[in-house]
């Protein structure tokens, strides 16, 4: 049998190494989460360190294992956001000087949250790939210590860091479920998972749309790309030794898709109280889609981060609002008259919704030269809320639907 790169002894030296350097986020049960999924819901907060990430861990114990002349020329890193922003912080801390290579697609606010925090920041054309091979150069050049986000064994060992903590406040768990990008977090917890509870189920996720750990450890290649509300977790090639000890000691890795973790997140925030950003939510989501395999089990969470664009966040709670049926766009065709929008307002009213926003349209050529189509943006109770608006509506003689595909299981919409 083959020796993995990380062992329990690694991970326990990280618990050593981060006594007292690093802050031993909270876990607790979720008495909400735990209702709406069936199972005994604990979720582990590592959206609250003080970069918003579980990848404080790695990033500080691969500092702490520096050599005097390696912290003096440095360390260089590649990243899109969590890795280099754990890196800066603890660097600048720590008197190391740090250089975090980006893509230049990455969002502003993450390029200047790093700078913020004392790193100095390249940014290059192209996509992950492309910019670690230029920190590599970097490093090579400078003769800097080059840190990779999660293949390094010594930061697979300080991620491995959280199922210590989490076991110690919830030593019955019977599975856990991580999110799995390039697969450091879930390597190193695997690692002091089945070293302290070799029964436990330790369950990976990913998103449907980079599915490259449940591909490699399957043995083939599985398309990965485009757009995803996990971006901390759309990595297209896993880590060679992460790969090796997911292979050995992670039960299983799955795939989930984008519309469950945006209703994760959603449930995080409004039954947990807690923001996450969609690769933290993408756990809750295996819940979600795979409720009868976890049902009456107490399954532990890893919320893995919290630094969540505030546009992507606003767009995922009124998509949410959407599919619970508590904003909806009503599109009613109707005469061209005086009063006629004032009458739609009262019925409205009368059945006690609130009417957001207002668009009036004249010039479609597929209705009458009389008539007009008015969309109405309205705040409900809910679907049967919304049941009970259209009733009245009809009953006043206008035409109306639901726009688009909103409600779609509710009759008569």
């Amino acid at each position: 049998m083959t020796a993995l790169p990380v062992t329990a002894a690694d991970v326990d030296a990280a618990v050593a190494a981060l006594a007292g350097e690093l802050w031993v986020t909270p876990s607790s049960v979720s008495e909400r989460l735990s209702q709406t999924t069936g199972a005994r819901v604990v979720v582990k907060l590592e959206n609250l360190h003080a970069t918003g990430s579980f990848k404080e861990r790695g990033a500080l114990n691969k500092l702490l294992q520096l050599t005097a002349d390696e912290r003096a020329r440095g360390v260089v890193a590649h990243s899109a956001g969590n890795h280099g922003q754990a890196l800066a912080y603890h660097g600048a801390r720590r008197g190391v000087p740090v250089t975090i290579v980006m893509p230049a697609t990455t969002p502003t606010v993450k390029v200047e949250r790093t700078r913020e925090l004392g790193a100095s920041v390249v940014l290059v054309d192209g996509g992950v790939e492309t910019a670690e091979a230029r920190a590599r150069e970097i490093a090579r050049a400078d003769g800097a210590v080059f840190v990779h986000p999660f293949d390094d064994p010594v930061v697979i060992a300080g991620q491995g860091t959280v199922a210590v903590e989490l076991l110690r406040e919830f030593p019955d768990l019977d599975a856990v479920v991580v999110p799995v990008g390039g697969g450091g977090l879930v390597a190193g917890m695997a690692v002091a998972l089945r070293a302290a509870r070799p029964e436990i189920e330790i369950v990976g996720v990913q998103t449907e749309r980079y599915p490259s750990m449940v591909g490699a450890v399957a043995g083939r290649e599985q398309p990965c790309g485009g757009s995803t509300i996990a971006e901390g977790i759309a990595v297209a090639h896993p880590g060679s030794n992460t790969l090796a000890i997911v292979r050995d000691l992670v039960d299983e890795v799955v795939a989930v898709s984008e519309s469950s973790i945006e209703e994760a997140l959603n449930l995080l925030l409004f039954e947990e109280k807690t923001v996450t950003e969609g690769a933290g939510a993408a756990p809750l989501a295996v819940l979600l889609e795979h409720r009868a395999r976890f049902e009456g089990r107490t399954v532990g969470l890893v919320l893995s981060g919290g630094n969540v664009d505030p546009r992507i966040l606003s767009q995922v709670v009124l998509r949410g609002l959407v599919r619970d049926g508590l904003l909806v766009t009503l599109e009613l065709v109707l005469p061209d008259a005086p009063g006629t929008l004032a009458a739609v307002a009262a019925v409205i009213g009368e059945r006690g919704a609130n009417i957001v926003e207002v668009s009036h349209h004249r010039l479609f050529d597929d209705v009458s030269i009389k008539s007009a189509v008015l969309d109405l943006s309205v705040e409900t109770r809910g679907r049967t809320h919304v049941d009970e608006i259209l009733t009245a509506l009809r009953a006043a003689g206008f035409s109306v639907r639901v726009r688009g595909s909103q409600l779609p299981e509710r009759g008569g919409l």
